[in-house]
Formats: structure tokens, C-alpha cells, sequence
């Protein structure tokens, strides 16, 4: 292990507060040319769009709808999900990547994902392991993949080689998540929650350890 990132949790809290809160950890990191930190929490129901998003991928959400710079299209943030935010400085090279590789960052966060949800018994697989010829589903998404069905939703922003923005875990089953858009230009059909999977609610103090663990150990 490279690094050790700091970790804070920032609890339930309201989006736009906890992106002004990730600009301004940016800027810090910058500035001060440390290597960056961990941050978990989860949001109130709301739909952020990334740059990718297309019309019709929003079509009956009556919460609030936010405009962000990540890539990626439409997608759901709500109390269900475990909300992982890397904001790490890539000017810096780790033990599993180059300075200012993006590519080689997003598949390690996906990996640690990966690991973390094999502990608790769920077999999944990150982009990097989806492209399969013939498959019916538009592989090239990143994110997290439990079969046919997705378990958490990937999409970043990078300024002065900061990242920001991050992963959405699927952990509790909410019936109501996902209504009336098609996350990710899936059908919400597509998404599935840990709980709906392994039948019983999750420990999410130590799904956060054991998340927190594998990212410091490989992005």
C-alpha cells in the first residue's frame, strides 16, 4: 500500500452541500499537493444529470434534479445507496497506476467494489471485465455489474487532476428508487440492491470498513 487516504463520513446529506463541499476539498488538495481523501455518505432522493444525459432520461422524477460536470447520464442518489466519493490527487502516481491515469483509476475503483461486495457474497464485475461479444446490454457503461443487472452506478469529474464525483452502491432495497427515469439509459428494472440479492439487510458499518479498506489498497 502507496498511500493512506484520509476518510471522512459525511453521513445523510444534502447533495448540493456535499458538492460544495467536494470543490472545496479540491482545492485544498491542490493547493496543497496532498495525495487526497475517502469520503462516504449518502443523499436524500435526488437525480443528478451527468454530461452524457440524453432526453427521455428523465421522464416522471418529482424530486429534485441537479445538473452536474460528471460523465455518465441520468442517475439516482437516495438514502438506500452508500455513496463513495475517491477525491484524489492522479498528479500523483500509486502502486496500481500512473500519475494521470483515469482509465487505469476508474477500473481500480471498480475493482475495489468488486472485492468488497465478493466478501459479502455477491459475485460481480466491473467494466473492465463486462466486454463480452454478443452481450445484449451496452457493456461500455461503467459501473458495477451483478449479471444483467447493476449494482452500482460509476461517474467522475477530474479538475487540476483532482477527482471528484464517484460511486452509488445499491445496499438497501427501496421499491420506490429509480421511478421515473431510466438510470444510466437503463431501464430501472436493471438496478438491484444487495438486499434484494443476498435476502437480508446489510451491516453498513462494515460494508463501509471493508469498501474503505480495498480502496486504499488499490486506487
Amino acid at each position: 500500500m502507496s498511500k493512506l487516504y484520509p476518510v471522512e463520513d459525511w453521513g445523510l446529506i444534502d447533495y448540493q452541500e456535499a458538492l460544495g463541499r467536494q470543490e472545496s476539498r479540491v482545492s485544498e488538495i491542490s493547493e496543497q499537493k496532498s495525495s487526497g481523501l475517502l469520503v462516504f455518505c449518502s443523499h436524500p432522493e435526488v437525480v443528478t444529470l451527468g454530461r452524457a444525459t440524453k432526453p427521455g432520461d428523465v421522464f416522471d422524477f418529482s424530486g429534485s434534479i441537479v445538473d452536474i460536470s460528471r460523465g455518465g447520464r441520468a442517475t439516482y442518489h437516495g438514502p438506500s445507496q452508500l455513496v463513495i466519493y475517491p477525491l484524489i490527487n492522479l498528479n500523483q502516481a500509486s502502486e496500481n497506476r500512473s500519475a494521470k491515469d483515469i482509465g487505469s483509476f476508474l477500473r481500480n475503483f471498480e475493482l475495489a467494489l468488486v472485492k468488497s461486495l465478493q466478501e459479502f457474497g455477491i459475485e460481480s464485475q466491473g467494466r473492465s471485465l463486462q466486454k463480452k461479444e454478443g452481450e445484449e446490454i451496452p457493456t461500455e457503461e461503467t459501473g458495477v455489474w451483478v449479471g444483467r443487472r447493476k449494482i452500482a452506478s460509476l461517474g467522475i469529474a477530474v479538475r487540476k487532476w483532482i477527482s471528484f464525483h464517484g460511486a452509488a452502491l445499491n445496499v438497501d432495497l427501496d421499491p420506490k428508487a429509480f421511478r421515473g427515469l431510466n438510470p444510466c439509459g437503463f431501464s430501472s428494472s436493471t438496478m438491484v440492491s444487495m438486499e434484494e440479492i443476498l435476502g437480508r439487510k446489510m451491516d453498513r458499518i462494515k460494508l463501509q470498513k471493508s469498501l474503505e479498506l480495498n480502496l486504499q489498497q488499490l486506487i
